[in-house]
């Protein structure tokens, strides 16, 4: 439930806001928590529908985190109060469920709740990874560093994920284009001219011929029902990757798809790397920053990888140990860098080298790969439209040989 406000502050300024709570009495709670005097506090009406907003549409995005980061970062940088960073980024945000809650967050650090907590309440925004480095930064007085080290990890990442995407659409986007071509075909060219090729046909039609009028009137025919089936199998799948067992086995199963393994492995060894090492750099202790690296590496097979390596280092263990005993997963060359980090004393240096060294082997394999897919796509799309098209202008032409 929200709810409109009216407060005096200690020094008795007069502010004004909405807060979120279970009911009023939490909220007055919430409120006087703050050290704010109440002076109005009444439930906010509700928007008729049309007036709602969109959910998907006003979604936070990572690419809205990555620009309130740098933003966060460049002005508190340059010595303006927290509280009036954020109410700045705040006018300048574009969507209102981002602005609300940055309000918000504003409202929080004002009453001297530290900005660690203010991001808590927004897990679906900020991940333990974001929310961690900056409790570490508030803890060691280096907030201004940690948020630096944030904004650029996460312009990093976001360009990074933003290639292998890429590399994993461009199939996809392919795969429906094929798809709507044969739905225009099978439902309107292929219907027209069939009559006119069987008034035509003085004998019997080529195989090639045959075959594809019989394709066009069993997706006219059943067409409905394949595209059920599809979505419902695309449902299944959806719902079974979301459980723990359909998770691992569907992360473990993409680790193995020639052309594309490679690549995601280079990724999620890189992420790993550029985790650990930015949270290292926060001043995170190495056992803690593992356990937050696992939860961001966004692959179960990675993931419990990395939960043993932390087990292995509360036990006195060095991270190497592991990394070497899963070659496939972590190459010989990153358990060296991490060996000689371990030795030296410089564990984040060489994890960032790591991260330099696979950041550019990522973009030239998903270069490519892209180069690669592209002609294989253009040949597969040319050679079915090929075929649709002759089987219709055999007999147009009336060419001797029959299929």
């Amino acid at each position: 439930m929200k709810f409109n406000y009216q407060a005096r502050t200690k020094e008795g300024d007069l502010q004004m806001g909405v807060v979120e709570a279970s009911s009023g009495e939490a909220a007055l709670n919430l409120l006087q928590s703050y050290g704010l005097v109440i002076t109005l506090l009444e439930l906010a009406e509700e928007k008729p529908f049309y007036a709602k907003e969109i959910s998907f549409f006003s979604r936070v995005s990572q690419k809205d985190v990555v620009i309130f980061s740098r933003q966060l970062s460049l002005m508190f940088k340059s010595r303006i109060p927290l509280v009036q960073v954020l109410q700045t980024l705040a006018e300048q945000t574009p969507k209102p469920a981002f602005r609300d809650k940055i309000l918000a967050m504003a409202q929080t650090v004002e009453g001297g709740v530290p900005l660690s907590k203010a991001l808590e309440r927004y897990p679906a925004i900020f991940s333990p990874f974001y929310i961690n480095l900056v409790k570490s930064g508030e803890a060691s007085g280096t907030l201004s560093e940690s948020l630096d080290y944030l904004a650029d990890h996460m312009e990093r990442e976001y360009f990074l994920l933003s290639k292998v995407r890429a590399a994993m659409i461009y199939p996809v986007v392919v795969l429906v284009v094929v798809i709507i071509v044969l739905a225009v075909m099978s439902y309107y060219i292929i219907p027209q001219l069939s009559k006119i090729l069987l008034d035509m046909a003085e004998g019997e039609l080529p195989t090639l011929t045959k075959v594809v009028i019989g394709l066009s009137s069993f997706i006219r025919s059943w067409g409905w029902i394949l595209f059920l089936g599809f979505i419902g199998i695309f449902f299944l799948f959806f719902r079974y990757i979301r459980t723990p067992a359909g998770r691992k086995s569907w992360d473990r199963t993409i680790l193995r798809i020639p052309l594309l393994n490679n690549l995601l492995r280079m990724f999620y060894v890189s992420r790993f790397a550029e985790n650990l090492s930015t949270l290292i750099k926060g001043g995170l202790p190495i056992s803690r920053a593992l356990e937050i690296t696992s939860d961001t590496v966004s692959n179960e097979v990675y993931r419990e990888i990395i939960i043993e390596v932390r087990n292995d280092v509360r036990r006195g263990e060095s991270i190497s140990r592991l990394l070497r005993a899963n070659p496939v997963f972590f190459p010989p060359m990153v358990t060296q860098m991490v060996i000689v980090g371990e030795k030296t004393g410089t564990l984040e240096q060489s994890l960032t080298s790591v991260v330099r060294f696979y950041r550019g082997e990522i973009e030239r394999t998903t270069d490519a790969f892209l180069k690669l897919l592209e002609p294989i796509l253009i040949i597969f799309m040319s050679l079915i439209v090929g075929v649709l098209a002759a089987g219709i202008f055999i007999p147009l032409y009336q060419i001797p040989t029959w299929f």
